[in-house]
């Protein structure tokens, strides 16, 4: 499918990734981009320069409320589902969440047919994966969540179900499916939820504010953190890829551990201050491992993408964004 002329819908399309993916249909062509979307993790504060682009419609709706799903999608060609419950707000309301991320995914497919949009790329998640073992990660390691808290079990069982969702509808009703998951993501509109993504924002106002961020256990925790402008190009090539019922890591392919993370930051703040160490009494922790590797061969075998940003540059054009916001 190609985006040129196309007509999209993004759920959770005033989120940090579904803008960023509105804003690269817009640049590549697209005809009319719809933002679905509930306003209750969000606001149309940070993305008032997309809003005046007449290509852009907002609809103001919920994707647990299928009628609005069917009456926002006449004459939308493919989906980009990306309204979804993150593991902070999962903790605190897993009824909802349970709600949002599976029935609410089960309503955009069950559109979808309904209306006969073609494709629908799924908003996954590394989560699949749960706490997995060293080594490389491909797409077939298996679930592994005892060494995980409740929450990040629960989401990550979620995020399986939706893909499996996705497959289940590509085979028995031909609505294409493709689901990517994401590793830790971060950009510029950053926002407060994102368990790992939060270490970045959170140093970065504690320097500003002239005081001793707090590094977790000794530092050596890593994740790979993957700029979301390469998560949205991956969105919009998946959706012009002839690919169907698969699922994709979404990564940099290159573990960065939090004293690194730190340093990039502190430099780039201009700061000697040293951090503290030691673990925030009732944080929510997802996985602590010192040892993390994302196979992106399979993405780059099928769809030909690959990521582009590194995180110094990406950290770098995060922190310029958010001092744009004072």
């Amino acid at each position: 499918m190609q985006i040129k002329d196309g007509t999209f819908m993004v759920t959770g399309g005033i989120s940090l990734i579904g803008s960023h993916v509105t804003e690269q249909l817009l640049e590549n062509g697209a005809k009319t981009v719809i933002l679905f979307d509930n306003y209750s993790l969000g606001s149309t504060e940070m993305i008032e320069h997309i809003l005046k682009e007449e290509r852009v419609r907002l609809v103001r709706g919920d994707i647990t409320r299928v009628g609005e799903l069917y009456n926002a999608l006449e004459g939308v060609d493919g989906i980009f589902a990306i309204a979804g419950f993150l593991t902070l707000p999962f903790s605190a309301n897993p009824e909802l969440g349970i709600t949002v991320n599976a029935l609410g995914h089960v309503n955009v497919l069950e559109a979808a047919r309904y209306r006969g949009v073609s494709k629908v790329i799924f908003s996954s998640s590394v989560a699949t994966y749960g706490d997995p073992e060293p080594g490389s990660i491909d797409e077939t390691r298996p679930f592994r969540f005892n060494t995980m808290t409740p929450p990040g079990v629960l989401y990550g069982s979620t995020k399986i179900i939706g893909e499996q969702l996705g497959k289940l509808y590509s085979e028995r009703y031909g609505v294409q499916s493709v689901s990517l998951r994401y590793a830790t993501v971060y950009g510029e509109r950053q926002h407060y939820r994102g368990v790992n993504a939060l270490y970045i924002i959170d140093t970065y106002d504690k320097l500003m504010a002239g005081e001793r961020p707090r590094i977790p256990g000794d530092g050596s925790e890593v994740h790979d953190y993957i700029h979301v402008a390469d998560v949205a190009r991956a969105n919009l090539m998946a959706m012009e890829s002839n690919v169907t019922a698969e699922a994709f890591n979404v990564a940099t392919g290159t573990a960065t551990n939090l004293n690194r993370l730190y340093e990039i930051i502190a430099e780039i703040v201009g700061t000697d201050l040293e951090p503290e160490y030691g673990d925030r009494e009732g944080a929510v922790r997802v996985t602590t491992s010192s040892q993390l590797d994302f196979s992106i061969e399979k993405i780059g075998r099928m769809i030909g993408w690959t990521p582009q940003v590194s995180i110094e540059e990406g950290i770098a054009r995060l922190i310029k964004w958010r001092q744009g916001q004072a």
